[in-house]
């Protein structure tokens, strides 16, 4: 239904993770008969959460852990691993510069070189630890070091922007990403992303892609939507997109998994994205809260280094406990942001779901009062729900 914006135009309203709820049905199922397992690329996972190609998200220590607990992690190949050999002193920099110190210092320290022996070798030492080598490169990034992703024998490659689409116009003289030519010439499954619309979405599908990743701005550190007023809120995003999914299967026979990317905090929000459509999410600043986690408990966007507009900030998150508890519990936390998998197999038993494509056919109501109605007490102490 679209909406009368004024005389010249009309809209369609939008709606967020927080603006939805889903609803019981007739039956409930028992959570440790649900199943969660999911495929990415031909790789089979038990949790459907990947962790974020963030420098204070995701190293070589935490892609194997997270691939141990049954999950998986994507290191950026732009970002600090790869220009300097020792990360740590740079990421205690980063830890303990002020807020206004912040942009500067991210200019300067991402403006050292990307080396390519840094690139192989942390998909080396990935592999090595028994981790499953899922790496992130923007479409510009893909261009200068696919060639080395390849030989280096990465998994998965993941290629990301704010927006990624099959037609991108440029600058005369500069090289352009054709993503068909290079998710066919590519060894490995390529992951393309992000976008919010179901052209996009069904174009990227077209190209060849593995899987696409959906949102644009709603991440916890990212202030895109601020800085250029872009993006869709991400319960809409995911349901638009996964109507290209469907119908990319029905012409095809090919399923493409859909990731929901940004905007995620708690269980409830995991959920909530599968039954709009969504295969897995991605999710970086409750991952970024682990104790392991290379960010000593503060979360950055991987556009935040930009030398010429900076979106994203830097977001203190703490160390609220170790990435198993985080994925698998035990909780000790009241707010939703541990035992993530636990939460995903309740929430499938109260709706009756027993696998995530039963859960993305629950029915959803529009319901803006989910997460304040009867919280008083909550709101006012800052427990639970209210924090």
């Amino acid at each position: 239904m679209s909406i009368e914006l004024g005389r010249s135009r009309s809209v369609r309203r939008a709606y967020g993770i927080d603006d939805i709820a889903l609803v019981p049905g007739s039956r409930t199922v028992d959570p440790a008969i649900t199943v969660t397992r999911w495929s990415l690329g031909g790789i089979e996972r038990e949790i459907p959460i990947i962790a974020s190609a963030m420098d204070g998200v995701v190293d070589v220590k935490q892609a194997i852990a997270l691939s141990r607990l049954g999950a998986l992690g994507v290191l950026n190949l732009e970002g600090i691993q790869t220009r300097y050999d020792d990360p740590a002193p740079i990421l205690d920099r980063i830890a303990r510069v002020d807020g206004q110190g912040f942009v500067p210092l991210m200019q300067e320290l991402y403006a050292a070189p990307i080396k390519e022996t840094l690139i192989r070798q942390r998909i080396g030492e990935i592999r090595a630890g028994g981790g499953i080598a899922a790496v992130s490169t923007t479409p510009a990034g893909a261009i200068r070091f696919g060639k080395t992703v390849a030989a280096a024998a990465a998994d998965l490659f993941f290629v990301q922007a704010t927006v990624v689409s099959t037609e991108h116009i440029g600058p005369d003289g500069q090289d352009t990403l054709d993503l068909a030519s290079f998710c066919e010439a590519m060894p490995m499954p390529v992951i393309l992303g992000n976008c919010v619309t179901y052209e996009v979405c069904l174009q990227l599908m077209q190209a060849g892609a593995a899987a696409v990743m959906v949102g644009i701005g709603p991440g916890a550190a990212c202030t895109s939507r601020g800085v250029l007023g872009v993006g869709i809120p991400q319960a809409t995003a995911v349901a638009d997109c996964a109507a290209a999914r469907d119908d990319f299967r029905r012409i095809s026979g090919r399923h493409v998994p859909l990731i929901a990317d940004g905007g995620i905090i708690t269980g409830g929000d995991i959920c909530k994205c599968i039954a709009c459509g969504a295969d897995a999410v991605m999710i970086g600043s409750p991952i970024a809260r682990a104790s392991e986690a290379p960010g000593r408990g503060f979360h950055w966007g991987m556009a935040t280094p930009s030398p010429v507009l900076p979106r994203g900030t830097r977001v203190r998150v703490g160390s609220t406990g170790s990435l198993e508890q985080i994925l698998r519990g035990p909780a000790s936390l009241d707010d939703g942001t541990h035992n993530l998998l636990g939460a995903l197999r309740t929430s499938m038993g109260t709706l009756g779901a027993c696998t995530l494509e039963e859960m993305q056919q629950v029915e959803i109501m529009v319901a803006p009062s989910l997460l304040t109605e009867g919280k008083v007490y909550q709101k006012a102490q800052q427990l639970g729900m209210g924090r």
